[in-house]
């Protein structure tokens, strides 16, 4: 079967299934062709994976909306106190020359990176709108390193599917699949609004990944690691958020 032959099958067949009666159905249908959310399991599991298989149908390839200079909230919104961990406050004290990204997992090459080092490589840019679920939203102009850079230089596996990423801050971990991984929107942001990206939004380093909700793009991440499977993280549901109530994909 072609791959438009099969992008149709899945299309028609989530589309027909879309009822609240039939919404078992269109999860078999999306496990017969690996569209299952980690967190599938719950009371809203068959809903998860409606939502997460027609988004990564309709929109794998789409980007999230970019605005003006002149639409830049002022100031942007910050989100509850700067981290204040003892390690955290001897790495700011250095200016964090000594911070490090580490990256493993299913990749050729493992690696550890410098904000420097990442700093050194091709850039991007984007003014994007950054929304919480909890109802406040900023937009802002993030300047970082493509994650898909990061991952080309570590040389990722043909059969990894996700990238699980970390924050040093205890309890923060969150993870995207391939699709948004290496989605050219999704940064390994250092700047913001043409300065380096401030502590109290995740500095030195902030995962962007600016087609899911806010609570997907963890703050001063220390460390990526690439996998097939997310049930060995965790409790298995693919992020700490799923463990609070909240759902492993937060497409937008």
């Amino acid at each position: 079967m072609s791959d438009l032959s099969r992008r149709k099958l899945i299309r028609t067949g989530l589309a027909a299934t879309a009822g609240a009666s039939g919404l078992a159905v269109a999860a078999k249908l999306a496990d017969r062709f690996g569209l299952i959310p980690p967190d599938h399991g719950s009371i809203y599991g068959p809903g998860e994976t409606l939502t997460y298989a027609a988004q990564r149908l309709l929109t794998r390839h789409s980007m999230a909306r970019e605005f003006t200079h002149s639409q830049i909230s002022k100031p942007p919104f910050q989100n509850g106190e700067p981290f204040q961990g003892d390690a955290f406050k001897r790495l700011q004290a250095g200016g964090f020359a000594d911070w490090r990204l580490r990256v493993d997992g299913m990749v050729a090459r493992p690696a550890s990176f410098s904000v420097a080092e990442l700093r050194s490589y091709p850039s991007s840019s984007q003014i994007t709108h950054l929304a919480c679920e909890e109802g406040w939203s900023f937009i802002a102009e993030w300047t970082g390193a493509p994650l898909s850079h990061v991952l080309n230089l570590v040389g990722i596996l043909p059969q990894a599917r996700y990238v699980v990423y970390f924050s040093m801050e205890p309890g923060w971990w969150d993870s995207v699949d391939m699709a948004d991984a290496l989605h050219p929107q999704t940064l390994v942001t250092y700047g913001m609004n043409g300065a380096t990206l401030p502590v109290g939004h995740g500095g030195p380093l902030r995962l962007r990944v600016p087609r899911q909700l806010g609570y997907k793009n963890v703050k001063y991440i220390t460390r990526l690691t690439v996998t097939d499977n997310l049930k060995q993280f965790g409790k298995g549901l693919g992020s700490a958020s799923p463990e609070s109530g909240y759902a492993w994909y937060a497409g937008m």
